[in-house]
């Protein structure tokens, strides 16, 4: 080991080398370590000196990479990202007991938050972090936990999943709308009424012509309607009486339970995905992230023997 202690560079000058590379500026790397110029400029200098090969291309003011210096940063990036996740695992498990769960605002909102009150009592000893994103977030670099994803599991080969919810899409509206509209005689009736149309930015999700066309209907003359980006703003036009839109039954199915919202027709769409809970399968749950996520199995199990 011995050898070894004297071929590897101190993790400082890699700490450095990695940020003046990734930034291909002395300066910044400074900035970014709370360094000077001169010091990186130092620990560059020693580190080239140790390996016997120059890193950097130096320029007036600007600094590039050579060609092995872009190798050596190659790895030197890798092996750094992987101490930093070990170290940020070891941290995190010697903290309180926390969880975090990564969803969209949708499923937090519609089915997470109403149920907040029950893991409280159900796992009183641990904190739930609700992390939500306008798209998905790699739950394996941000170090997360758990993540909600709608799709199947062939989706995700490099991580486990356990169900929540099958996926399935019925038309919802307002008593006030239906009360105001009349409630569409069938599916091909509803092309004619007011329509509210998620137009999802970076999920992939069923639209309104997808609908119709699983129910046997052209739907190419409905009424365009709303189009909103935001699942909870569509569901809040649709509460407002502003028209009818796509209801997912596991986000839906307690505001139709209370009355707030309708099934308007009796066609539902089964697209065959489902809504999973995921983690990597490279990382071993901690103990209270595996109660986490049998609570929220458990809950999906409740809400599919309530629907039933």
């Amino acid at each position: 080991m011995s050898n070894l202690r004297q071929l590897l560079p101190s993790a400082g000058n890699l700490i450095v080398f990695e940020a003046a590379g990734r930034h291909a500026s002395f300066t910044r790397a400074a900035r970014e370590l709370g360094m000077t110029q001169a010091a990186v400029s130092y620990a560059i200098r020693a580190l080239e000196s140790q390996l016997g090969a120059a890193l950097f291309h130096r320029v007036h003011r600007a600094v590039s990479l050579t060609e092995a210096g872009r190798r050596f940063h190659a790895d030197v990036s890798l092996g750094l990202s992987h101490i930093r996740k070990s170290a940020e695992d070891i941290r995190d498990r010697g903290r309180a007991a926390s969880v975090t769960l990564a969803a969209s605002t949708a499923f937090a909102s519609l089915w997470m938050l109403p149920r907040l009150h029950r893991l409280r009592d159900d796992l009183p000893d641990i904190d739930l972090r609700i992390q939500t994103a306008d798209r998905d977030l790699d739950i394996r670099t941000e170090s997360i936990e758990l993540g909600v994803r709608g799709g199947r599991p062939e989706d995700w080969p490099d991580y486990d999943s356990a169900l929540i919810a099958p996926e399935v899409i019925e038309a919802v509206a307002s008593a006030a709308y239906i009360e105001k509209h009349g409630r569409p005689e069938s599916v091909e009736h509803l092309t004619q009424h007011r329509l509210i149309h998620l137009e999802e930015p970076f999920r992939s999700a069923c639209d309104w012509q997808q609908w119709f066309l699983s129910a046997g209907v052209n739907g190419s003359t409905a009424n365009r309607g709303l189009a909103i980006n935001d699942y909870v703003l569509v569901i809040q036009a649709v509460m407002e009486g502003q028209g009818i839109a796509l209801g997912w039954r596991h986000l839906t199915e307690r505001l139709v339970s209370a009355g707030l919202l309708q099934t308007v027709t009796e066609h539902a769409l089964e697209t065959g995905a489902a809504f999973h809970v995921i983690w990597p399968k490279a990382r071993a749950l901690t103990p209270q992230t595996a109660k986490v996520l049998d609570w929220l199995t458990k809950e999906g199990r409740v809400a599919a023997r309530s629907e039933a």
